[in-house]
């Protein structure tokens, strides 16, 4: 098979970025963030990833991923374009306080990973009861004092 392909500076380029992973921290995660209802729900970019290779840990308010994309190369692969980003990939979110990370899931699909974090119960808002006294606030003082007195 044969692949045709023109580029006069991607030899300098594979080689500058075959130095730099050797050196370099963990690529990052690209990510988006809604809020839906009651929830925050976090994507994750990890096409190319087993699900075996993806690792999720929560740190009090700090959620970390962690992935490994592995290429697929086979021994006796004889190399033609490798543009694809492989090795560690990571990248931790910083959560409000009002999330419940108890309850957070994970589900992975399609090379996407998606968090859902639902609000905590303390954090909804909710209504508080009014209590009412028929009593004149003239009374209600005097019977305090009178009855601390006996």
């Amino acid at each position: 098979m044969s692949l045709l392909r023109f580029d006069p500076f991607a030899g300098s380029d594979r080689l500058t970025q075959q130095m730099m992973r050797e050196r370099q921290e963990p690529r990052p995660i690209p990510m988006s963030a809604v809020s839906r209802g009651d929830q925050v729900v976090v994507y994750f970019d990890l096409p190319g990833v087993n699900p075996e290779d993806v690792d999720i840990t929560i740190e009090r308010n700090i959620v970390k991923v962690r992935a490994e994309r592995r290429a697929a190369r086979q021994e006796g692969d004889e190399v033609l374009v490798d543009e694809r980003p492989y090795g560690i990939f990571a990248r931790q979110v910083f959560l409000a306080d009002s999330l419940d990370l108890d309850k957070m899931s994970a589900d992975y699909a399609r090379g996407e990973l998606c968090l859902t974090i639902p609000v905590s119960e303390k954090a909804k808002p909710r209504r508080i009861e009014l209590h009412t006294r028929d009593e004149d606030p003239q009374n209600v003082r005097a019977s305090t004092t009178e009855g601390g007195a006996s």
